[in-house]
């Protein structure tokens, strides 16, 4: 029985001191870790839509949706936001860059977890030239509306319906935010 108890209080000591370790790392990391983030946000943000300066602005329907606007000479030339939806193996994070208009300029993955060589595919070159141009109703994939939706990745409809209705999403809670601000869209 002493034996058991000692091989327990071992155990017990080892596994409190490996987690009082891996939150100290932890304390010191999440700082450097969110600072990276929000850097990685600001240099998205300016490409974008280059040359523009960005003011933050909170949804008043929902304090959660948060979209920046850009404008170059005191005009409004389009605006951001992250768009989220949930791939084939987890959420996709897409950051959009929309014109005046609320028409898609381009995108890019920022966070995806997705199958490699088929859904991560979405962070690739070309993907983003599939978005462009296309407004809040155009934003659908091809199996779903025919040849005038998105081309969706090959082997990966699922992430590319993801991003297109993450997208689709958040530009209907922004005609909405702006619609209610007054502002011109």
């Amino acid at each position: 029985m002493k034996y058991y108890i000692t091989l327990t209080l071992t155990l017990l000591i080892f596994c409190a001191v490996a987690s009082g370790i891996l939150a100290y790392v932890n304390s010191l990391t999440s700082p450097i870790i969110a600072d990276r983030k929000a850097q990685e946000e600001i240099a998205t943000r300016a490409l974008l839509i280059p040359g523009a300066e960005f003011t933050e602005h909170k949804a008043k329907a929902d304090t959660n949706f948060v979209y920046y606007v850009a404008s170059k000479d005191s005009t409004v030339v389009g605006y951001t936001f992250i768009a989220t939806g949930t791939g084939y193996a987890g959420p996709v994070k897409t950051m959009v860059g929309l014109d005046k208009d609320l028409k898609v300029i381009t995108i890019k993955v920022t966070d995806q977890a997705e199958t490699p060589g088929l859904g991560a595919n979405c962070t690739k070159e070309d993907f983003p030239e599939r978005f462009k141009g296309r407004a809040e109703a155009e934003l659908m994939v091809d199996k779903d509306i025919g040849p005038t939706g998105i081309k969706s990745l090959t082997g990966a409809t699922i992430t590319t319906r993801a991003i297109a209705n993450s997208i689709r999403g958040q530009i209907l809670m922004l005609k909405a935010d702006l619609d209610t601000a007054g502002e011109t869209l």
